[in-house]
């Protein structure tokens, strides 16, 4: 995948929250979170080196990620600067003590305006894909949201997404499950891809406990993408 935009849009000017111990950034579409194969320069190497130049620090510098947003989502993503918040926030996310909400359009309207769903997810790393059933297997997942819609139009639907669990693709797999797939996610049967190869799935709003002063903290990221904003300003697309 092209960088696309993700070069054009500096660290410094997606920064949603930062003190002594974490940043909290706002992932372009199409961004890689940490590096991989390709090449491409990740977010995780951006963010070092914004700290490295705001702070004139010299040599290696501790930078942190504390969870992932997949290459085509957008959103808040944090990261940590000491080893102290990256361990105490690595122990806030395996025990789910992060709250995570996304918005995502999916294609159609779900039947029911706001539901909870339910499945149990199996990784296929042959295709990188996350398959889906009803019933409990042998070695599958229980994955488990919750969406309510906040627009529709004839074509299109916004839902609010709350994550109760954290499974490989989970809500594209579980949203498309049910016949709603996200705009522009083929990988799940979505009818046509993005230009920029992105996903209408973004990471709305981030709430933990701070892991050092203890304070609750609730982030929002504004979309990048302006047909989010467009769904409920004008109810349609």
């Amino acid at each position: 995948m092209s960088q696309s935009n993700t070069d054009t849009t500096p660290v410094a000017g997606r920064i949603l929250h930062e003190d002594n111990h974490l940043v909290v950034v706002n992932k372009l579409p199409g961004e890689l979170a940490q590096g991989d194969d390709t090449g491409d320069e990740p977010l995780l190497e951006k963010v070092r080196e914004y700290i490295r130049v705001k702070y004139c620090k010299p040599g290696n510098v501790f930078c942190g990620l504390v969870h992932r947003l997949d290459r085509p989502v957008s959103g808040a993503i944090v990261f940590a600067k000491t080893s102290k918040a990256l361990t105490r926030l690595n122990e806030m996310v395996k025990n789910r003590n992060f709250s995570k909400h996304y918005w995502a359009v999916v294609e159609g309207r779900p039947r029911m305006a706001e539901a909870r769903l339910e499945h149990y997810l199996k990784r296929n790393p042959a295709n990188n894909r996350t398959l889906v059933s009803c019933e409990s297997l042998e070695g599958w997942k229980r994955a488990e949201l919750e969406y309510s819609t906040l627009a529709s139009s004839d074509r299109y639907s916004l839902l609010e997404v709350r994550l109760h669990t954290g499974r490989h693709h989970q809500i594209r797999a579980q949203l498309a499950h049910i016949g709603n797939p996200i705009k522009g996610d083929v990988k799940y049967g979505a009818r046509r891809a993005e230009l920029d190869r992105s996903i209408c799935l973004h990471a709305r709003e981030i709430s933990f406990t701070h892991p050092v002063s203890k304070e609750l903290l609730s982030i929002v990221a504004e979309p990048f993408n302006p047909l989010f904003i467009n769904l409920i300003e004008k109810n349609a697309i």
